[in-house]
């Protein structure tokens, strides 16, 4: 079992920049593919991020490339992702996901995929 839980989540003002965190905890021994997706009111669940934990390769969101990236802690047991430029279309609750390695990274963005979720936290951005 692995248990997430996202930090770092608040109310900002546009083209501000926040730092959200993914602690894991329990089977740490294990390397899985990380993902941070995100969730709108009145919307679906969409992909923003995925990193390797064990190659450090990544996949962005066409919506967030440029703006947000994606890494690793030193830990094997932390994950971040930097938003900066925040638009106010990127107001939602934002979890982090892990699943098993060994797939193609386009996979990354099926949320379906994924066996473990945080609780999230709630990103704000005001215009």
């Amino acid at each position: 079992q692995l248990q997430l839980v996202e930090s770092g989540g608040g109310l900002v003002q546009a083209g501000d920049s926040l730092r959200l965190s993914c602690a894991a905890a329990g089977r740490t021994s294990s390397t899985y593919l990380m993902g941070w997706f995100r969730q709108a009111p009145g919307k679906e669940r969409e992909f923003v991020a995925a990193i390797s934990w064990r190659e450090g390769s990544t996949y962005y969101a066409d919506s967030v490339k440029g703006r947000f990236t994606i890494s690793r802690g030193n830990a094997k047991n932390t994950v971040y992702v930097q938003m900066n430029g925040l638009k106010p279309e990127d107001t939602a609750v934002y979890y982090c996901a892990a699943r098993s390695e060994g797939v193609p990274m386009w996979r990354s963005t099926l949320a379906e995929g994924y066996s473990y979720w945080g609780q999230g936290t709630q990103v704000t951005v005001s215009s």
